[in-house]
């Protein structure tokens, strides 16, 4: 490094011999000048063989995404539990789409396998045991509809069927006949007892509250003043008679009963009998569907001794209890009589083969884990097995569920219900109210729990996955495959060519014009910017999107039929021009010297540097005035910002660095004895970055030495405490920022320009009129490595490097630095030495 400070000291010592002061932009050694290729990548278009992209094919995989890819093909085949996968990377890169196209093509290979499992339905029936935990029955997939629609037929069959049978003219003329004869032997009974009792002298008369036996004289009954007529013997004899009449009538009335008895039985024989023919065949038919399935044929059997016992709810022709609707009985709610046969078909699908790959965007915790629906009734709620409703992961079970994290995170309670169905491998629909207002709402079903089988693939970002990994103790049983995104790729010949199929999907996906291909290499190069890279190339593809469809306007617009360069061009500089309010703002305070930035002359201790504004959604870049004053103390360094605590800690840092340069370099044979006052001027809001340090320290040096400072040229760069310059962010909109400035206010020339880290010329994607001025000798970009490379840039003298003895030398910079460095330190000891 230091024998580089050398030659760059020669080689400006050796211009300042030659010539009288100049501006320091005309000494600048060609090795630091940035050519008009270094400025911008540039994809040209003549490496296409296409001349338009509707001569492509859209990319039948991943562009750029290997690495995830790989992810993913782990993740999606190891079926062991726990392999659920985190999909991680930034917005716009594509995950979603990605994600699922590769679960499509994923799982058409699998179709083309055998032995893969095949998908079930369930559906949830009544439990003629307790009807508050409803059965759930598994069913081939494709089949749960059909038991349905076979169940309601079979009722329509059993009503239509009982009634035709009880309705018949032989089963009438069956029941006629037994209440015939039940009737006539009923009234042969009691002819027999009456004519037992009048022989007696008593008659029998029947009455709603019994049988009276009442005793008779010359045929008519008897009167009181007849009875109490009669002797003790006659009275006793009529006593006689009454008893054994009563004990007649009573054997009659066990009689009576014993033949209706045998009526009852022979008519419930007859309708068993009826029903038993009637529902024979219906049952048989259904059953003869289900032989290979124990459960659903236990359920059947079920089924038909309900009928069998409940033959009157069949022959009801009126409304209510038929309707579904309850009935009120009291304090009870008397539910739909035909409720076994309501089968609620929770989850269908239409082929045993077709593996489900369910999108929830709304994952909230009835969507995920289903549900229990309510209906009003006389104040209170009435739920059954018909209300159960199916969740995301129950109908995703046998595939794969595709989530949000962040909106799995934002639903209460949903993050640790999805651990513990996972963990479970079981779910069924709840009521999570229940748990957080108990006693609000009646006690719910309970129903049987059905078990899962499901691939969670979530997508996030890296914090939300470094916060579950480092907080949740459950996360890394639950995901154990990572698939990350990139937001760039390799620029290289392959990636290219795919980005321009992607183009070509893109297109045909959203009906847009097709573009040429100088369209292509101009939307290329937008991407190797937004990369950030010339190396790189941007995947978020979102955004090549958006412009993509913005470019077809101004197509449109031009009446083009292709899109071409100049239309990308349109589509970004109108993008600049919506969201530049604030930024033109700026530049207007700027040109009215309302804000002070000077672009021409030279000062002492002051230095335009490069800021960044970030708004969100738009990014911009503006000179900002860095001033130093030194003098005699010993506080060292004192960031303004800082002490109005305006900055941040990575600017902070920065200054704290810069401070231990200073000393390293300037301070080994005497103690720095100085104070600096280091300000960001007309900055009223909070800054941060460490961006400035190489500025602030030119300042600083610039004050020291006494040497002024070009105003033309801008810097931005980080500084190390070894002297080095180190990359920045955002080099482009700084670069771009002070260009629009230096434009606005006609300082464009040979003396303007930025000077930036070298280790950021892989990221320059600058605008095309920058590059433009940069052929025509008006603006210029330096590219350094040190800070002595800068600091001899920007006086025009050469910085010096450190001799054997320890000395800079005469006439350099450090050497002024130094010297007045030392003159400080002499100072202080002087002013310290005097007698009070």
């Amino acid at each position: 490094m230091w024998m580089r400070d050398v030659r760059l000291g020669e080689t400006i010592m050796s211009a300042s011999k030659n010539s009288e002061k100049q501006p320091a932009a005309s000494q600048v050694p060609a090795r630091f000048e940035l050519a008009e290729k270094d400025l911008r990548w540039r994809c040209d278009p003549r490496r296409f063989s296409f001349s338009c992209t509707d001569e492509l094919k859209p990319p039948a995989g991943f562009v750029g995404q290997g690495r995830a890819g790989a992810a993913l093909e782990v993740g999606l085949g190891v079926t062991r539990p726990g392999f659920n996968i985190f999909v991680t990377g930034l917005t716009g890169t594509g995950r979603t789409p990605v994600v699922m196209s590769h679960l499509t093509r994923s799982i058409e290979e699998r179709q083309k396998s055998d032995g893969r499992p095949t998908i079930s339905d369930w559906c949830y029936v009544f439990d003629f045991a307790t009807q508050e935990h409803p059965r759930a029955l598994k069913l081939p997939g494709g089949e749960g509809a059909l038991f349905e629609g076979r169940v309601t037929e079979i009722l329509e069959t059993l009503t239509r069927d009982l009634r035709n049978a009880f309705n018949s003219e032989a089963y009438q003329n069956e029941v006629k006949r037994l209440n015939e004869e039940a009737i006539a032997g009923r009234q042969a009974l009691m002819v027999q007892t009456e004519r037992f009792a009048f022989e007696r002298g008593f008659a029998i008369e029947a009455s709603p509250v019994g049988i009276s036996v009442i005793p008779l004289a010359r045929g008519k009954p008897m009167e009181q003043a007849e009875l109490m007529a009669l002797s003790d013997a006659g009275r006793a004899d009529l006593d006689r008679r009454r008893k054994e009449i009563t004990r007649r009538v009573e054997d009659t009335m066990e009689q009576v009963q014993e033949a209706e008895s045998a009526r009852q039985n022979a008519a419930l024989e007859l309708t068993s009998g009826v029903a038993e023919r009637a529902v024979k065949f219906p049952f048989e038919a259904l059953t003869s569907h289900y032989r290979e399935l124990p459960h659903v044929l236990e359920f059947l059997e079920n089924l038909r001794e309900y009928t069998l016992t409940h033959v009157p709810v069949f022959l009801q022709d009126g409304p209510g209890e038929r309707d579904g609707a309850p009935a009120a009985q009291g304090p009870r709610v008397v539910q739909d009589p035909l409720l076994p046969f309501r089968i609620n078909v929770f989850v269908a699908h239409d082929d045993a083969r077709s593996v489900p790959v369910v999108e929830e965007n709304n994952p909230t915790y009835p969507n995920m884990f289903g549900h229990i629906e309510r209906r009003p009734f006389m104040g209170t709620y009435v739920t059954d097995h018909t209300m159960l409703r199916a969740g995301a992961m129950v109908r995703a079970s046998g595939g794969y569920l595709v989530v949000q994290a962040r909106d799995i995170l934002r639903q209460p309670g949903v993050w640790e219900a999805l651990k513990r169905t996972l963990r479970a491998g079981q779910t069924r629909p709840e009521d999570p109210s229940e748990a957080v207002m108990p006693g609000l709402i009646p006690q719910s079903l309970r129903p049987e729990p059905i078990p899962i089988d499901v691939k969670v693939i979530m997508i996030g970002d890296d914090y939300i996955y470094q916060a579950l990994a480092a907080f949740d103790e459950d996360f890394w049983e639950n995901f154990k495959v990572r698939a990350d995104f990139d937001h760039r790729m390799e620029n290289n010949q392959a990636n290219i060519e795919g980005f321009a199929a992607l183009i070509c999907g893109m297109v045909e996906r959203h009906e847009l014009r097709h573009a040429d291909r100088t369209g292509v290499g101009e939307i290329i190069e937008h991407g190797a910017r937004i990369a950030g890279d010339r190396t790189k190339l941007s995947t978020r593809f979102g955004f090549i999107r958006d412009i993509l469809i913005e470019a077809d306007y101004w197509a449109e617009q031009s009446k083009s039929r292709l899109i071409n360069a100049r239309h990308v061009r349109k589509a970004l500089d109108h993008r600049v021009y919506r969201t530049s309010r604030v930024s033109d703002a700026i530049q207007e305070l700027i040109a009215r010297d309302v804000i002070m930035v000077d672009l021409e002359g030279e000062k002492v201790g002051q230095v335009n540097g490069l800021s960044v504004y970030n708004l969100g959604d738009v990014s911009f870049g503006k000179p900002t005035r860095i001033t130093a004053q030194t003098f005699m103390g010993r506080q060292g360094v004192v960031n303004i910002e800082r002490e109005a605590r305006l900055s941040g800690s990575t600017h902070d840092k920065g200054v704290l660095i810069m401070s231990g340069l200073l000393g390293a370099r300037y301070a080994q044979e005497f103690p720095l004895s100085l104070n600096v006052s280091l300000a960001f001027e007309q900055s009223y809001e909070g800054i941060d970055g460490d961006s400035a340090s190489s500025t602030e320290l030119y300042a600083i040096l610039s004050s020291l030495s006494g040497l002024p400072i070009s105003q033309g040229l801008a810097v931005t760069g980080s500084v190390n405490q070894m002297g080095e310059i180190q990359a920045i962010g955002g080099v482009n909109e700084k670069i771009e920022g002070y260009f629009d400035v230096c434009r606005e206010a006609g300082k464009l020339g040979a003396s303007v320009g930025v000077m930036i880290p070298r280790a950021n010329v892989s990221n320059l994607a600058l605008r095309h009129d920058i590059i433009t001025a940069v052929r025509k000798g008006q603006f210029r970009v330096l590219a350094i490595e040190t800070v002595d490379e800068g600091i001899s840039l920007l006086t025009g003298k050469p910085a010096g490097a450190l001799g054997r003895g320890g000395k800079f030398p005469a006439g350099s910079v450090n050497a002024l630095v130094q010297a007045r460095l030392r003159a400080l330190a002499e100072g202080m000891r002087a002013f310290s030495d005097r007698p009070r």
